[in-house]
């Protein structure tokens, strides 16, 4: 290997390739991407048209922060395949501040506005923080994210939550099918075809699906060709000091699942992720924020279903996300197109979310095997008391129902307190000092092998 050599994170693939993968990331994101204007536009009850105006301001907003993230402007960026999205941790206390009378949409954008603008100036602070996450910590967090995520694919593969007819044996069927796709794409098929084997998946499903006539294409004559997402649409601004709290309360917990978000991706792709890079990509989820609160939109942050992309098709390039990045943008200004994108069945979904969480979960464990987990027992009681932790939002929703409301953005997030929980047992039984020498010993015998090697 030459010094001069581009590294697979900055090579720039031919354009018809490019494309076809940046869809790709589209397509596997598109669902999460809208559900969060969906679910909080009708929490609202808010008209149709608004509800499809907020759609659309989503996935301009998306892009712009996508490419802000891949591409970089100065001390914004991390320059990793990423695509960004609305947290979903976002979600309950948005519903809150917008279904108060007294607050409503508008104080939503608000405290979205302020928590992007605190987000950009604490991220060097919470970047300090990156000794706090050694392998036994990272990896358990990266298993928690696959882990927890494979409750949406599932889901997915059901039909989806709140739909009637969920867990309809023509959706496993379907979900089935696109799942096996994908697998023989992987045994039997070679380069190009292999990278793009999710998409091609997302395909055959959706055209099997569309043979037995269960696909609701929207009329499009009554769509809009352009819709241009202005500044404040819905009007300025409202702040309300409890509604940016709790925000800012979100952004902090969305740095904490970017700070594993990034750790993996930097890991998959053969870039780890020191300090300045880790800072660099969570002042673009503040920065993400603040764009979002302006075009009538939520908080953003690297989304998790496009890491497990990363890890399943080996395609490392940062231009595929910033080809995403367009496409959104696109997708944002011409209605119709979103509307096509929006008519692929969450079940079709489904097969590729199984197969992409599931990559994450075995990303995380391939970082634990890092760690020392056969003679330092230690070791051993931080990943299984934190995983247990981080499963708790998943398999019971309701566990802290009791608890204050205020709370709710933090002890939901299964993430947040996996993190938690593996960070204060690492302090605890390894301490900061024994935990940096053993990473050390690990490096230098590293680099070892490679010599060997």
């Amino acid at each position: 290997m030459t010094a001069n050599k581009i590294h697979p994170v900055d090579e720039i693939l031919p354009a018809p390739r490019l494309l076809t993968l940046g869809l790709q990331h589209v397509l596997v994101m598109y669902a999460g991407a809208v559900v969060v204007p969906l679910i909080v536009g009708s929490a609202m009850h808010l008209p149709k048209d608004q509800i499809t105006f907020l759609i659309n301001a989503d996935l301009f907003a998306c892009g712009i922060a996508t490419l802000l993230q891949t591409i970089g402007i100065g001390i914004f960026g991390i320059r990793l395949p990423i695509m960004m999205g609305v947290t979903f941790a976002s979600v309950p206390p948005m519903i809150a501040i917008g279904s108060d009378p007294n607050l409503g949409l508008l104080s939503i954008y608000g405290a979205v506005i302020v928590a992007g603008i605190v987000g950009i100036l604490i991220a060097p602070l919470v970047g300090k923080l990156f000794r706090f996450f050694p392998p036994v910590v990272t990896g358990t967090v990266i298993t928690v994210i696959g882990i927890s995520l494979m409750s949406v694919g599932i889901n997915w593969a059901a039909g989806g939550l709140g739909n009637p007819n969920y867990g309809h044996p023509f959706y496993l069927l379907i979900s089935t099918l696109v799942l096996l796709f994908i697998l023989v794409l992987n045994k039997f098929a070679k380069g190009f075809w292999v990278d793009i084997s999710v998409l091609l998946g997302i395909i055959f499903g959706f055209v099997v699906t569309g043979l037995f006539g269960d696909i609701a294409f929207p009329d499009l004559t009554k769509v809009a060709t352009v819709s241009f997402i202005l500044p404040f649409h819905f009007g300025l601004p409202v702040f309300n000091f409890w509604a940016i709290v709790t925000m800012i309360m979100v952004t902090l917990v969305t740095f904490i699942e970017s700070s594993g978000m990034f750790l993996a991706v930097g890991d998959i792709v053969g870039r780890p992720v020191d300090n300045k890079a880790l800072v660099r990509g969570l002042r673009v989820d503040g920065l993400g924020t603040l764009i979002g609160g302006i075009f009538n939109t939520f908080p953003y942050t690297s989304f998790s279903q496009n890491v497990g992309l990363v890890a399943v098709t080996g395609v490392r390039s940062r231009w595929v996300c910033a080809a995403g990045g367009v496409i959104l943008l696109l997708l944002g200004l011409f209605p119709k197109i979103a509307h096509m994108v929006a008519s692929v069945p969450v079940f079709v979904l489904g097969g590729a979310g199984i197969v992409m969480f599931g990559m994450v979960t075995a990303t995380g464990i391939r970082i634990l095997s890092r760690a020392d987990l056969f003679s330092n027992r230690a070791n051993q009681y931080i990943v299984a008391v934190s995983i247990g932790i981080g499963m708790i939002p998943v398999v019971a929703p309701n566990f802290f129902l009791q608890l204050p409301p205020v709370l709710a953005p933090l002890l939901k997030s299964g993430i947040l307190l996996a993190s938690l929980s593996a960070v204060l047992l690492n302090i605890l039984f390894n301490g900061l000092h024994s935990q940096q020498v053993a990473e050390k010993d690990i490096a230098e015998s590293g680099k070892i092998k490679d010599v060997l090697h």
